[in-house]
């Protein structure tokens, strides 16, 4: 039998042993939007909880519109000329439109990658687009703190002088937010890294509800949803895309409100429930662009956690053509080597801003406590290989084969779209 991994740019074909007996995850199929541009058009038109974008825009001098970086496949293309369109008919000057991409802590967007980013070629070339940088101190408003966490918030200047505030994004499981999209994208995306190092702590991290396809009691969206309550009036586009990125679902209004409807669409379609848990575990990191690094692996690593038995050996598909992240993580990820893990979660608790990108290790260890992980990748060299804490292996049927042997159980589950699809164990009445 022969299956497909979501890999790259593309897919990674994987013959299956002859003997095993194989369970696809896939999420239930969503009907793409017959006319995408129309149905851009009506939502920008029929908001959820605010006035039309057009009344929105009279008598506001500036606009700011946040767009979320490479590791998000938004439509941009879609998007962002009705919203400009909408806004200098509006009577706001073209030239006092800023397109902020939303980096958060990852590196910036330029070149051929900011172009294919936004997807626009008019919007290229007419349009003000500015990456976000969380170090640059001078860049940052300071708002104070967060009432309930006490959580510093200090978020960019361009967003916050905006008469006119604006977010775009892609509304699909988040490993610790719950959800992407909507507040995601102001906090952490434009965020001072003050404020991104204090949320996604261990204390944060370590919180149980702190996980996929949940916004109750999980503390990074409820410090979200504070943070976007000290900003003020701000409206998003959300978007929803099904498994060949076409557009599934889009929605615009007040940021709070239009971001839960969407989270109500997706919640239902990305969480499959399983009736058994399984030894082995075949899975992926998305495909491009999220695959491209290592950090971002470790999301197809957690998200099956659920449905897999106690020591199950789980198998992940990820390109990794960029290597393993930022320099950052690779200290990280240094520092778990040679800590080991309990020892890298002793030293991270007490420390009360997380290093940059250390979170992403510690998330790691979830599915380490209770699973073999094994990692096909043709783009880490070895010395990268050695930091990821997992084993490598150069060919993924006979890795399935071994852990079939092992646990002595034929069935084996298969996540062709990795952490995209949210498998969740219920048994059968």
């Amino acid at each position: 039998m022969e299956i497909e991994l979501d890999y790259g740019h593309g897919k990674l074909p994987v013959t299956m042993p002859a003997d095993c007996d194989v369970t696809i995850l896939e999420k239930r199929s969503l009907q793409a939007l017959a006319d995408p541009g129309a149905a851009v058009a009506r939502s920008l038109s029929e908001p959820v909880g605010a006035p039309p974008l057009a009344q929105l825009a009279r008598g506001r001098e500036s606009a700011c519109i946040l767009i979320c970086d490479f590791t998000r496949p938004v439509p941009n293309g879609l998007l962002l000329r009705p919203m400009i369109d909408t806004l200098t008919q509006a009577g706001i000057a073209l030239e006092r439109i800023c397109i902020l991409v939303a980096t958060g802590l990852h590196r910036p967007n330029e070149g051929a990658e900011l172009a294919a980013l936004i997807n626009d070629p008019w919007v290229l070339e007419h349009v003000r687009i500015e990456n976000h940088f969380a170090r640059n101190d001078a860049d940052h408003v300071d708002l104070g703190v967060t009432p309930g966490r006490g959580v510093p918030v200090r978020l960019d200047r361009r967003f916050m002088d905006a008469d006119l505030k604006l977010v775009t994004g892609l509304v699909e499981p988040h490993f610790m937010a719950g959800y992407s999209g909507g507040r995601k994208v102001i906090a952490p995306g434009i965020a001072h890294e003050q404020t991104i190092r204090t949320f996604h702590n261990a204390r944060f991290m370590g919180d149980a509800g702190a996980t996929q396809c949940n916004l109750s009691n999980n503390p990074l969206h409820e410090e979200q949803l504070a943070i976007v309550a000290m900003v003020g009036d701000v409206y998003a586009v959300n978007t929803v895309l099904d498994e060949h990125r076409q557009l599934v679902f889009v929605n615009f209004g007040e940021i709070v409100a239009s971001h839960a409807q969407a989270v109500a669409f997706v919640h239902d379609n990305a969480r499959v429930p399983v009736p058994r848990r399984f030894s082995t575990v075949l899975t992926s990191a998305a495909g491009y662009p999220l695959d491209q690094t290592y950090y971002q692996t470790v999301k197809g690593m957690v998200t099956p956690m659920d449905i897999m038995a106690s020591n199950a050996h789980l198998i992940i598909a990820s390109d990794c053509s960029e290597g393993l992240g930022s320099a950052e993580y690779r200290l990280a990820q240094q520092r778990l080597i040679a800590l080991g893990n309990d020892g890298f979660l002793d030293a991270i608790h007490a420390q009360s801003l997380a290093e940059i990108d250390e979170w992403q290790t510690q998330m790691q260890l979830r599915p380490m406590r209770n699973a073999k992980i094994s990692l096909y990748s043709e783009g880490l060299n070895p010395a990268d290989r050695a930091l990821t804490g997992v084993h490598s292996i150069d060919a993924i049927g006979p890795a399935v084969a071994a852990s079939m042997a092992a646990s002595g159980d034929r069935a084996v589950a298969v996540i062709p779209e990795g952490p995209y699809v949210v498998p969740y164990y219920e048994p059968r009445a």
